[in-house]
């Protein structure tokens, strides 16, 4: 009964993204769009803490290096979007590897800790290289380009997002049924286990660390394909925080959590933008709030069946 409600619900909801471009005005179709990024953000991030338990505070920064990667590549040469976009994916993927092997020697406080240096560090970059990214005076961006097509608008640019928000969301499922999802969370549970059942753990949580930050530089890839426009205060901390929040929220280690998760604060993030000045102490607030009375979240699941999907995944990753 559970499935064919999750089915009935994805089908309402495509029926709903089909529709929305004939009915809804151009800064509606930008939040969707917008929302579809949280989406992928918020699923990359997911991976790496949710399903790896890797606390990891660099997302925004991999996020900035995707917008700029793709922007810089369509500002140059003009290809087709995917190219930049794919482009976007696979550095980030090879920095978020590296990246993995140097923050593996550490854990817990001392792991966020220095995830969070990298991602200041990367802002420092983004604010001070203005030869590349235009300083503190932010960096426009030409319209991307699909076979001669300039996706000049929301509405153009609108049933690319939702397919690759579609495709990494389908991908993350297929990771998290696969042996590759299993070895994740037998490597969240205990390390020590998991070498116990013939699993490398460190590079585990290196191949985590990729696919985690390949997701926000494929989001940063399709932000480009709308945004004419990014400034590196938007991709700084509370970037990180707030999709942080995202999954915290909808349920950690839950993907049906980090969409919700992604959607509702996406929206709320959107109306908060009249109240800038309260943003940081409202989204501390929620974020504290849900770590001392909620901390499994909207959306994880009784704790039996947590521990029941835990045990057939530990199994499935020694075999």
């Amino acid at each position: 009964m559970k499935i064919n409600v999750d089915k009935w619900g994805l089908a309402a909801l495509a029926v709903v993204l089909a529709v929305l471009p004939f009915t809804a005005s151009g800064y509606v179709l930008y939040i969707v769009n917008l929302l579809m990024i949280y989406i992928v953000l918020a699923l990359g991030l997911h991976l790496v803490i949710g399903e790896t338990g890797q606390f990891a505070l660099s997302h925004a920064a991999f996020y900035g290096i995707g917008i700029y990667t793709a922007g810089i590549i369509n500002n140059t040469w003009h290809p087709n979007f995917v190219v930049s976009v794919l482009a976007a994916g696979v550095i980030t993927a090879v920095l978020g590897y590296l990246l993995g092997a140097l923050a593996i020697r550490m854990r817990d406080i001392y792991l966020a800790l220095s995830t969070f240096a990298f991602g200041e560090a990367m802002q420092w970059v983004f604010l001070n290289w203005a030869e590349v990214t235009n300083g503190s005076n932010g960096y426009q961006m030409s319209p991307a380009r699909f076979f001669g097509l300039e996706l000049t608008s929301d509405l153009a640019a609108y049933p690319f997002v939702i397919l690759g928000a579609a495709l990494m969301l389908w991908l993350t499922v297929r990771l998290s049924r696969s042996q590759l999802g299993a070895a994740f969370r037998a490597v969240r549970e205990s390390d020590v286990a998991a070498r116990a059942m013939g699993i490398d753990a460190n590079v585990v949580k290196r191949v985590a660390f990729m696919c985690s930050a390949a997701y926000a530089g494929v989001a940063g890839g399709l932000y480009t394909t709308f945004a004419s426009f990014i400034h590196p205060e938007s991709l700084g901390f509370w970037t990180t925080i707030l999709i942080l929040i995202m999954i915290v929220v909808g349920g950690i280690g839950s993907v049906r959590g980090a969409v919700i998760g992604a959607v509702i604060f996406g929206l709320i993030s959107e109306l908060l933008r009249q109240v800038l000045s309260f943003q940081e102490i409202i989204y501390g607030l929620i974020l504290i709030g849900f770590m001392m009375f909620a901390p499994r979240g909207l959306f994880s699941g009784g704790a039996r069946a947590r521990k029941a999907a835990l045990g057939e995944s530990a199994g499935r990753a020694g075999t």
